[in-house]
């Protein structure tokens, strides 16, 4: 039974699925959907509860795949698109958080931001927490409580209006780009927690490659997701030959 290359939920554009083995499948996940609690399903974008769903249905995706079981293994915002990875099975979930709580998953972003930073490389290692002020806000936290953050930024291209940056989140805290870049002065586009809504765009932040080492086969595995229209819409472009060289495999480091 052949099987389709994309997710197809009710109320919504097919989801393309960009990376499949044994153990995991990998969406683009476009903006608006959430990664809220399971339990939270009165959320009508709730994508763990739609693909639950969907499964449970035998709708034709999951059921060429005899699929009983998918589950998120990190979070990607809601307005933050881009490379979303899945696992198929109890044992692999586990395998995969493990690999994102040991540092040895490369997570690679696009962010476009508003003004142009200090320095054209930098790491920022501030700690946050939740704002106290504000529910569903970050915010630096110098005390006990802020949890330890570490982000890798890189200026990759400048236009007349924004800055085209590449952003490697060590850690994987809540909104950890977004706080991290907001307190170097230049804040993402069209941020509405940490900046501010500009008409005719939507939040310049883009997850474009999840790679790691296979526990199983040992081979490097690469997941991309396409940029050029979230490029395009913020006025970049970004070679073939510049994509490779920014995002090929770099093995983490053995413990």
């Amino acid at each position: 039974m052949a099987k389709p290359n994309f997710i197809e939920l009710p109320g919504c554009d097919p989801i393309r699925i960009i990376y499949e083995d044994r153990a995991v499948l990998a969406i683009d996940k476009p903006r608006g959907w959430m990664l809220v609690p399971h339990s939270w399903r009165k959320t009508n974008w709730n994508l763990q509860a739609a693909i639950d769903s969907s499964i449970r249905a035998d709708d034709f995706w999951a059921k060429s795949r005899n699929l009983t079981y998918l589950r998120h293994v990190h979070r990607l915002d809601a307005d933050t698109s881009g490379v979303m990875l899945f696992a198929k099975s109890e044992g692999a979930m586990q395998t995969m958080s493990d690999m994102f709580e040991s540092r040895k998953m490369e997570k690679t972003y696009l962010a476009v931001v508003e003004g142009v930073p200090k320095e054209l490389e930098w790491t920022c290692e501030l700690p946050l927490g939740p704002d106290p002020l504000q529910f569903g806000r970050m915010r630096v936290d110098h005390t006990e409580e802020g949890r330890e953050s570490e982000t890798h930024f890189r200026v990759l291209q400048k236009n007349e209006r924004f800055t085209l940056i590449e952003a490697s989140p060590l850690t994987g805290r809540t909104h950890q780009i977004r706080v991290h870049l907001a307190q170097s002065g230049c804040p993402i586009a069209c941020d509405e927690l940490y900046g501010h809504v500009e008409k005719g765009f939507r939040l310049g932040l883009r997850a474009v490659r999840l790679a790691y080492k296979d526990t199983f086969t040992r081979r490097p595995v690469s997941i991309i997701a396409p940029a050029e229209l979230f490029l395009k819409d913020f006025g970049f472009t970004l070679s073939a030959a510049q994509r490779q060289e920014k995002w090929s495999y770099r093995p983490a480091a053995e413990p």
